[in-house]
């Protein structure tokens, strides 16, 4: 079986091609012409009635919101089965061409065989109205300003898009949009410059898009998909826009290390998350601290960091600000922020039989805009740091020096529990389960939780580690 290519050459030196169906076959490659041409005599053959169409097309080197003129650029057919005319782009079905306009892809698109003419129209125009196939038709200024799906946007079972014009104005330096699809999807998006400046949350029928282009100004947007199963599977470019920027908003700036999508999810819900205590993508806090739990679907073992685009909040520290407390299938996030600004609390996770590394599972955005806000970081834990265990006071893992500090835990399976210092200083168990004490901070430099997990042990264990700061 013989693949008709597309002639990239032969399109800027039209007049030296020939359309001929037996020329087009021995030379195994043409341009629309010669396709349209070709399916026309091989319906012929087949005893199908077939027509020869030709008109404007929003194919390679179209330009949204672009005005066409009187010369036409595309041919195609429409064939006349089941006592119906179908319209069929026997091109566009082949194939694809770069975005160079040097090569040319042979991958079979079935969306442009018989498909709807409420869908042709989208991105064919004929020169006879007739051939649109539709009451009423559509005139060629609706044709110009209408948005251009692409059939991506079809085949995978997408509904609409908000706005459903394709040149945007930005709203004091925002423009919002949102996609609607029968299921879960992936989605990623491209607009040079803009990864700080944007917010997209996932929903189980689309996505929402938020954006604030930092330039003023006409810029392409190009928004792309994939479905949610088949993590293989490559995006594919579903819709463009362009975004007409008249205005900056310059108060906008997410961190840099902000993964698109923020928020929880159906993907993080898969992944073992479940019930969150913050649904929005956006955790607002004035005094700089906040609270975030999940229940875990699965056996994972679970950790989080803080990232900021401050230079003085390097990797480890970005763990110490956040205290993390495991009861069962529940996970609980303490978060103390080191300064006011915008955050990204990234969320990692394994299975617990894994010894493998952590993968990303999702993220999101902290915002605090009180500039007073100075919290230190948590105590340091160790692996003995147990499922279980929580910690009420003292929370700062800088301890202040020559002080008195009172210590009150939450430790279970263990036969003994004491503070090392400049000595050892016993924490007795509560009524309550609490184990309590204090120790204090003269003459020492940093300050250890120890554990006996049996009696019969010899050997404490740290389960904690506090630093005194300097006098």
């Amino acid at each position: 079986m013989k693949i008709l290519g597309y002639d990239v050459v032969g399109f800027y030196n039209k007049d030296q091609l020939s359309f001929k169906p037996n020329d087009v076959l021995q030379s195994g490659k043409s341009i629309c012409e010669g396709y349209a041409g070709l399916f026309e005599q091989m319906c012929s053959i087949a005893g199908v009635q077939c027509m020869n169409l030709s008109g404007h097309s929003k194919g390679h080197g179209y330009r949204t919101g672009q005005t066409f003129t009187e010369e036409y650029d595309h041919a195609w057919n429409a064939v006349y089965l089941d006592g119906r005319w179908h319209l069929v782009d026997s091109t566009w079905g082949s194939g694809s061409i770069d975005d160079c306009f040097s090569k040319f892809t042979f991958r079979y698109n079935e969306f442009y065989f018989l498909t709807h003419p409420a869908l042709f129209i989208n991105n064919h125009f004929p020169d006879n109205s007739n051939w649109q196939l539709l009451k009423p038709t559509v005139t060629l200024k609706q044709f110009e300003s209408n948005m251009l799906y692409k059939s991506d946007f079809y085949k995978m079972g997408l509904l609409a898009a908000h706005p459903e014009e394709p040149i945007i104005q930005t709203v004091n330096g925002k423009v919002a949009i949102t996609v609607e699809s029968r299921s879960p999807m992936l989605f990623m998006f491209e607009l040079k410059g803009a990864k700080e400046y944007s917010l997209m949350t996932l929903k189980r029928s689309g996505m929402n898009l938020e954006l604030y282009p930092q330039k003023t100004g006409s810029h392409k947007l190009q928004i792309f998909a994939k479905p949610s199963k088949g993590s293989e599977e490559l995006y594919n470019c579903v819709l463009e826009y362009t975004i007409e920027c008249s205005s900056v908003d310059r108060n906008v700036c997410f961190p840099k290390a902000l993964h698109q999508p923020v928020g929880h999810n159906w993907s993080s819900e898969r992944q073992g998350f479940l019930k969150p205590s913050q649904r929005g993508p956006i955790i607002n806090t004035n005094d700089g601290r906040c609270d975030l739990s999940f229940i875990l679907s699965k056996d994972l073992s679970v950790l989080a960091s803080l990232h900021s685009d401050s230079k003085s909040l390097t990797e480890d520290m970005s763990r110490r600000h956040i205290l993390q407390v495991c009861q069962g299938n529940k996970v609980d996030f303490k978060i103390h922020l080191p300064h006011s600004g915008n955050f990204a609390l990234k969320i990692f996770a394994k299975k617990k039989s894994d010894p493998g590394n952590y993968n990303y599972i999702f993220n999101y955005l902290i915002s605090c805009p009180n500039a007073d806000v100075k919290w230190p970081v948590f105590p340091q834990t160790y692996s003995k740091w147990a499922e279980g265990f929580e910690l009420v006071e003292p929370l700062a893992g800088r301890l202040t020096a020559n002080r008195n500090i009172e210590f009150k835990l939450k430790l279970h399976s263990i036969a003994k529990a004491f503070v090392q210092c400049e000595k050892m200083c016993p924490l007795s168990l509560n009524k309550e389960g609490y184990w309590e004490g204090s120790c204090s901070t003269s003459g020492c430099t940093e300050v250890f939780v120890m554990v006996l997990e049996n009696a019969n042990h010899k050997f404490y264990s740290h389960i904690l580690k506090y630093e005194v700061e300097s006098q």
